[in-house]
């Protein structure tokens, strides 16, 4: 372990300073190397090999800027127990950087399978796990598994959403407070997510930071986003807004996070819309420290969680581990088990919402159907989208019907591995329909399929004969 690994790990409750930082991505990776005073960048963990780094990041850490790793594919708010092969890859990204955390959401990303007997879905998307006390049991669990398999400290991400759960029992401060509690994880902030949060949901930022327990945070999230027809997108493709740095600044009242990062995750500016970005970031910064007569930062007092039906809060506040060794997630007391049918009640609700949004099925009680709809839109739109960069060939094809057709698609086929098998399965199901209507685009997108499955796609007339069976061996 590095000696930065080491000193985030103590279990002390310091934190590595990062400074000002920006996401790297390939599409922008000239950009980010040639702009001044960036401390430290943060990668897409699913994007990077775990045995070779891009020549640009390679290049970043020998002039000294740290990589942090950050997963978008576990989903430890998920009913299930965290994938040992997930974990063991983001460990080893871990590594091969010499990363001093890596970080991930707070969220579920799919559902189905074992636990419900029925198919497994992926949402393809960060979808927000209820703010309930079964949810935070599964969820306390599902991330001591994940502290104890990877390398350095693990941070957590506060998401945006569309939608939120009937029957919630915390506000998100206090969800985030007592995570804190009961695992000594830390908090990766996302300021942009709380101001979505405050448009689409009615959530107030400011009590939020009140609530959550600012001095766990490790570092902080900015980026853009756009509102239209009364709901704000966090797109990540557009420039920050004002409202966002506004929330920034609040944060900034009660803490000095020891890092802030720039994300941009599409539609990339030149380099020098970057920079203007970053500069009102630290403007945001120094205008809301506190006064050097105010004394130094402390943190707002948190305020404590009502619980009379569950008891007072579960753990000790994060410390060294009860064996004098430092550990990557500072527990003192062993984690009590996850209470007998908590983990197949989240699994049912988890998948009957997920059904509604990527299958068509009815919606489940309590849930705005009108933002279950928005939502929905939006997860197909995004598997277009994301289908489209990793098979750019597709669009080609496909012309202008490539969308049409891919939302058509969608809306009939939930997504069931990843985009690459996404669009795989898009052009199965475009060559058995019989298109496209063109000859020449057919014959190229059977030759598209048929370089990467390795096999004839289906007519449809045995299409149907295997389903036929399919339905004589299920009586």
């Amino acid at each position: 372990m590095t000696p930065e690994q080491n000193e985030v790990s103590r279990g002390t409750g310091d934190v590595m300073e990062l400074g000002i930082g920006i996401g790297w991505r390939p599409e922008i990776a000239a950009e980010v190397e040639s702009l001044s005073g960036i401390d430290w960048v943060e990668a897409v963990a699913e994007n990077l090999c775990a045995d070779h780094l891009p020549d640009s990041l390679v290049r970043l850490r020998e002039r000294g800027v740290t990589v942090v790793p950050h997963g978008v594919a576990l989903g430890l708010g998920g009913a299930d127990r965290p994938d040992p092969d997930r974990l063991a890859g983001l460990a080893a990204r871990a590594e091969l950087l010499g990363a001093p955390l890596v970080t991930e959401h707070i969220a579920f990303v799919r559902a189905g399978g074992p636990l419900t007997a029925s198919p497994r879905l992926e949402a393809g998307h960060l979808l927000p796990v209820p703010r309930t006390w079964d949810a935070l049991d599964v969820l306390c669990e599902n991330v001591r598994i994940a502290q104890d398999s990877l390398p350095v400290p693990l941070a957590l991400e506060n998401i945006a959403a569309l939608i939120t759960w009937p029957g919630e029992e915390l506000t998100e401060g206090q969800f985030l407070a007592e995570l804190v509690e009961r695992t000594g994880v830390r908090l990766l902030i996302d300021v942009a997510n709380l101001h979505t949060n405050h448009v689409n949901l009615g959530q107030d930022p400011a009590k939020a930071l009140d609530e959550l327990p600012v001095e766990a945070i490790a570092y902080v999230h900015v980026a853009g986003g756009v509102e239209k027809n009364g709901v704000w997108h966090d797109t990540h493709a557009h420039p920050v807004s004002e409202p966002v740095l506004e929330v920034l600044a609040e944060l900034r009242s009660r803490v000095d996070p020891p890092g802030v990062l720039l994300e941009r995750d599409d539609a990339f500016p030149p380099g020098a819309e970057l920079a203007g970005e970053l500069d009102a970031i630290r403007a945001t910064l120094r205008k809301a420290a506190p006064s050097a007569d105010a004394g130094p930062d402390r943190a707002a007092p948190r305020k404590a969680v009502p619980s009379a039906d569950r008891g007072p809060l579960s753990s000790p506040a994060p410390g060294p581990a009860s064996d004098g060794s430092a550990g990557t997630g500072a527990r003192t007391t062993a984690p009590a088990p996850v209470p007998a049918g908590t983990r197949d009640r989240t699994a049912v609700a988890q998948t009957a919402l997920l059904s509604a949004l990527v299958a068509g099925t009815p919606a489940p009680e309590g849930f705005d159907h009108r933002r279950l709809r928005v939502q929905s839109r939006a997860l197909a739109a995004k598997r277009a989208d994301v289908v489209a960069k990793v098979a750019p060939e597709l669009p080609e094809i496909l012309g202008d019907g490539y969308r049409a057709a891919f939302l058509a698609y969608a809306g009939s086929r939930p997504m069931s591995g990843g985009y690459r098998r996404d669009a795989l399965d898009f052009a199965e199901h475009v060559l058995i329909a019989g298109g496209p209507a063109d000859p020449v685009a057919r014959r190229r997108l059977t030759y598209w399929w048929q370089d990467r499955s390795g096999a004839r796609p289906p007519r449809r007339t045995t299409r149907l004969v295997r389903a036929a069976r399919a339905v004589l061996v299920g009586k």
